[in-house]
């Protein structure tokens, strides 16, 4: 394959997960923002969706050579930490 194309298709995987990355963080500052309660059964079924179905896309990506396991690591672990942030939030609440 030549390295341009690949460097164009690792490029656009990339901006791909970090777009659905960036849809779960939503969900999470919509509900620190209304401090709603994280352990609502209905938000934790969805954004646990969220986070197995990212973590599957990023799998796909590493398994094909797209991106490297550590950046897709990154992407899962500042999404866990914006997650920990809204729970102690809402506990101080």
């Amino acid at each position: 394959m030549d390295i341009e194309l690949q460097e164009t298709y690792q490029e656009k995987a990339l901006k791909q997960l970090q777009a659905d990355a960036d849809k779960i963080a939503q969900l999470i500052k919509v509900q620190m923002d209304h401090l709603t309660m994280p352990q609502c059964p209905l938000y934790e079924e969805v954004l646990d969706t969220q986070m197995y179905g990212l973590a599957r896309e990023i799998d796909f990506a590493v398994k094909l050579g797209l991106i490297e396991r550590s950046k897709g690591n990154e992407i899962l672990s500042l999404l866990e930490k914006e997650m920990n942030v809204l729970h102690e939030l809402y506990t101080k609440k």
